[in-house]
């Protein structure tokens, strides 16, 4: 039994026999008898469970929950309850640490292009935040002041600025995920559209003639017209393309791309070897050395494994190529032929064909690839509604190329002299990389 001793001034205390058989007297302060009284009927319960070697009932244990810490303490300390472990704080960790740390884990799953552009957003991020900086400093203004940084100071696109704001927001949202901190400052910053139509530009097919002319040989050649004709991702599309993956007979070829293989069902594509194409893959067989692996092989990196085509620059190359021509050099120089392909293949063919013949998906074809031609207001705006649709290359393709299965492929076949004729060269005239960085197909 427990016993309440009042001390004067309204100070109260319990004194009791604790289980070891040793009186201990619970202050309680200033205390109403009425609490006092409570407390001693629970202490008595308590003991009675110590004692009996039982759990608390759930009444008992709920009031063992509700304590304040300084009276659940000094019942700890009779052994009455167990000791409340104090809640340890977590690690404070650095922007820079965590960043690298992210980096790490991802680089299995994340390809080419989007590692590149992973690097340069952790850059932008530790050159505004420095190395010091934890995350849980970073507050929503901070982070608007980077999207400005990277406006003002970094003078990036207003689409870029949007995609590196994206893409820090991914960065801090594992880190909330994983607890680090309670909420995510870059909600809501830099959103918008990635788009940038100001850089478009369709390369129509007479002035793709002229730098192909203006190529040095017959691989470069085969690259451009791989990219303008055949819509391929470069560099790593056409520098994994294998003699083998060629079914000339067929009119297909299968493609193997490293940007969409995490994917399912994505990791590679059968294209059809449009009639533009052709002559410059017989041309390049015809050179190729007995028994070659790749379709280009000059073009790769020197000593590269099968499969490496990273730090390949045809960036530098294609520029002078395109000068060399007498042209000016559009901007974004290789995806402005993938998108010209696409605009002009939608013309003729359905959009889900398209893209599959491309390797993406509708939604991104509208918003990064298809352009509005000065061609589609001329007929738009002739006296005939029942004008004919843009006549272009896509009239001489084959009428019936469909996807099929790497199964189904055929060895490459050749025979007769490689010719250029039938190449057309007429369209529309334009001014014009990388595939857009992007998580999806």
């Amino acid at each position: 039994m427990a016993t309440i001793l009042n001390r004067g001034d309204g100070r109260r205390a319990i004194q009791f026999e604790n289980i070891d058989g040793k009186r201990k007297t619970l202050g309680l302060g200033k205390c109403p008898t009425k609490s006092a009284d409570a407390i001693k009927t629970k202490v008595e319960a308590i003991l009675a469970c110590k004692l009996a070697q039982t759990s608390f009932d759930s009444e008992t244990a709920r009031w063992v929950a509700s304590l304040a810490n300084s009276l659940h303490d000094r019942l700890a300390e009779f052994g009455l309850v167990e000791s409340r472990q104090p809640t340890a704080k977590p690690v404070a960790v650095t922007l820079v640490v965590f960043l690298n740390d992210y980096l790490e884990r991802r680089n299995e799953d994340v390809k080419g292009g989007t590692s590149v552009f992973y690097g340069h957003t952790v850059r932008n991020l530790t050159t505004f935040f420095g190395e010091a900086k934890t995350l849980a400093e970073v507050t929503p203004g901070d982070a608007d002041d980077f999207r400005r940084h990277l406006q003002k100071t970094e003078k990036l696109s207003a689409a870029t600025v949007v995609r590196r704001c994206a893409l820090a927001r991914t960065f801090i949202k594992d880190a909330v995920r994983r607890k680090l901190i309670d909420s995510n400052p870059f909600d809501g910053v830099g959103r918008g559209s990635t788009a940038n139509p100001d850089r478009q530009r369709f390369i129509d097919q007479a002035t793709i003639a002229k730098v192909i002319d203006a190529c040095p040989n017959a691989e470069w050649r085969l690259l451009v017209a791989l990219s303008r004709f055949a819509g391929l991702r470069v560099p790593s599309e056409p520098l994994l393309l294998r003699w083998q993956d060629i079914d000339l007979p067929a009119g297909r070829m299968l493609v193997h791309s490293p940007k969409t293989e995490h994917h399912a069902g994505k990791a590679t594509r059968m294209v059809p070897i449009f009639p533009e194409l052709r002559p410059y893959l017989e041309d390049a067989h015809e050179l190729a050395v007995v028994g070659a692996e790749f379709v280009l092989p000059s073009l790769r990196k020197p000593g590269a494994v099968t499969g490496d085509w990273r730090s390949v620059n045809l960036g530098t190359m294609f520029g002078k190529i395109i000068k060399r021509a007498g042209l000016v050099a559009w901007p974004r120089a290789w995806h402005n032929l993938r998108s010209s392909r696409q605009t002009e293949l939608t013309e003729t063919f359905p959009s889900h064909v398209v893209t599959a013949w491309l390797g993406n998906s509708e939604r991104i074809a509208e918003k990064h690839y298809l352009q509005v031609l000065d061609s589609h207001f001329e007929r738009a705006s002739t006296p005939s509604s029942a004008a004919p649709a843009l006549r272009n290359t896509s009239e001489t393709l084959s009428t019936a190329s469909q996807p099929c299965s790497a199964a189904n492929a055929k060895p490459l076949v050749l025979s007769g002299k490689p010719t250029k004729q039938g190449v057309c060269v007429t369209g529309l005239m334009g001014d014009t990389g990388f595939e857009p960085v992007t998580s999806t197909v």
